[in-house]
């Protein structure tokens, strides 16, 4: 997989291979932004390339804001969905979190805070096709 790279998810199954193919890239200290609408199955596929990395207790931070999972790797969860004021992310330290090199970072809803986003990235985007396809559109940015 080199970027930008798209892919089109005809199933649960094509997405967990989609998510595995994409663990396969992961490097301590990257930042992978996440959009799509709800339901497009963002935390979904979260959940199946942290499960590369023998993690099998994930779920959605939506009222954590953050979650933190360590196994293979150490990975850091993000949800800006219910995030109302930046002041929000800077209170809960999330510059210390995006300089953590010995971590990978996720983010939800990245696109509702673009101004606070890291410059280097890749953004992962979810578009819903219908009750059972998707497209996932990765893009590297230095």
């Amino acid at each position: 997989m080199s970027f930008p790279y798209l892919r089109i998810s005809k199933s649960e199954s094509d997405t967990v291979l989609i998510a595995t193919e994409f663990a396969a890239k992961l490097k301590n200290g990257m930042i992978v932004i996440l959009n799509g609408d709800l339901g497009a199955g963002k935390t979904f596929f979260i959940k199946h390339v942290l499960q590369t990395f023998n993690i099998s207790n994930t779920n959605s931070p939506t009222f954590a804001i953050v979650n933190e999972y360590i196994g293979d790797k150490t990975f850091y969860h993000f949800d800006f969905y219910r995030i109302n004021k930046v002041i929000e992310l800077h209170d809960i330290g999330i510059k210390d979190y995006f300089n953590d090199e010995q971590s990978v970072i996720f983010i939800e809803w990245g696109n509702l805070f673009p101004h606070i986003i890291p410059k280097k990235r890749i953004e992962i985007t979810i578009s819903y096709i219908n009750e059972n396809e998707r497209e996932f559109s990765f893009i590297e940015y230095e």
